[in-house]
């Protein structure tokens, strides 16, 4: 499948898969960026893509960037939004994240959607005991 990619900055790169079964691509940031201890930063990818009906996507953070104690949000990416595309990143740490140009944080992953038309219908009743309520 064939993904069109939306340049909105003369820096950004598309997204990359190293391995033809890896489950996302790699993102390449396009600018340097601090995000400082124990704050959130939206970080501009530089680009968009072009989603058909049926997918959407999401960005999740790479195993060395979680291990060093950075959280990138899995904000959903709609098929229907064709905007620059950001990365919201999460410094809970005590030291600041730097990134630079180039620097690999995040992987673009494409998953199917399922389209549901809500109800108030609610059929059956099971009650409302949240966790455990089965009593295992």
């Amino acid at each position: 499948m064939k993904i069109h990619f939306i340049r909105f900055s003369d820096k950004a790169v598309l997204p990359e898969r190293k391995h033809f079964n890896d489950t996302g691509a790699d993102i390449y940031m396009p600018y340097n960026g601090i995000v400082p201890p124990h704050s959130v930063q939206v970080c501009p990818l530089g680009f968009g893509i072009d989603l058909p009906d049926g997918l959407n996507a999401y960005i999740q953070e790479r195993t060395s960037i979680a291990k060093q104690g950075i959280h990138v949000h899995h904000c959903a990416i709609d098929a229907g939004y064709k905007g620059e595309i950001h990365m919201i990143v999460n410094n809970p740490t005590d030291n600041q994240f730097v990134y630079h140009e180039g620097d690999r944080i995040g992987y673009l992953v494409i998953t199917p959607c399922i389209y549901a038309d809500y109800t108030e219908d609610m059929g059956e009743e099971r009650g409302s005991g949240a966790f455990g309520s089965t009593g295992k």
